[in-house]
């Protein structure tokens, strides 16, 4: 299919290649993606077809309870089954997270800070491996120092992208696709069972409310896109976006 072509060159799939290009060429003779992933390594879910998911039930508390995933025929739900077979501790922790919200609220029309989150992590989370100056420049959305000024300090960081919707928004790069880098831990390595065990350790509902996401565009990363070799491929205030200033009322009036 073409909607599910994938490059398994680009440098941020390197480390999803494995996993992946075996189950996508079942795909592409027909097979289904959810029995494409059931073939692979042992996952702690089964993967199962969408239509498996009654109506009106909630899809994190279904896997929660049934240890299966309603899985598409398409990108966003194969790249899902390859981050449960890669980072299964991690998965699961948050689907435990998401059980545990839908349990304590209900579902509402609101998710919450903490489901909002947590959503958010498992879509579109990427985890940086990098020296503190290129923390410190990230924080401070400094993008000039944190890819041209270090950019000799790449060559010993590694991003490692976890969200589904991120991977998918990838077969077709562009511009502006940007991560959200979990600062709720920084892990010293990227090795992968000690990266997601660690990960997984971190999980918990009040970091998570508190938003711990800084903002990367991943195709500025050095190596990963042959136009950022060009500096001024970070002159783009729509994508590189600078700090926001926070302004503090200094008058004496009375409010």
């Amino acid at each position: 299919m073409s909607s599910m072509a994938v490059d398994w060159a680009r440098p941020w799939l390197g480390a999803w290649r494995t996993h992946g290009e075996s189950a996508l060429t079942e795909v592409a003779r027909g097979l289904p993606v959810a029995e494409a992933l059931g073939r692979m390594a042992a996952a702690p879910v089964r993967f199962v077809p969408q239509a498996a998911l009654p109506a009106g039930v909630a899809y994190e508390e279904y896997i929660f309870r049934t240890r299966t995933v309603p899985t598409r025929d398409n990108l966003h739900d194969f790249f899902n089954g390859l981050c449960w077979q890669r980072f299964p501790a991690t998965k699961t922790r948050i689907n435990q997270l998401q059980a545990a919200e839908i349990r304590a609220q209900g579902i509402r029309p609101q998710r919450g800070p903490v489901r909002d989150a947590l959503t958010l992590f498992d879509e579109n989370a990427a985890f940086l491996i990098a020296p503190p100056p290129l923390w410190q420049a990230l924080a401070a959305r400094d993008w000039h120092r944190l890819f041209v000024g270090l950019r000799p300090l790449w060559a010993h960081a590694q991003l490692v992208l976890f969200g589904h919707a991120l991977l998918e928004k990838l077969a077709a790069p562009r511009k502006a696709i940007t991560a959200h880098v979990y600062t709720g831990v920084t892990p010293a390595a990227a090795d992968g069972d000690d990266l997601d065990r660690t990960v997984a350790a971190s999980l918990a509902a009040p970091t998570l409310a508190r938003k711990p996401f800084l903002p990367l565009p991943v195709l500025g990363v050095p190596g990963w896109w042959t136009g950022n070799e060009d500096f001024s491929f970070y002159d783009d205030p729509f994508v590189f976006r600078p700090a926001r200033v926070s302004i503090t009322n200094t008058t004496n009036d009375a409010a």
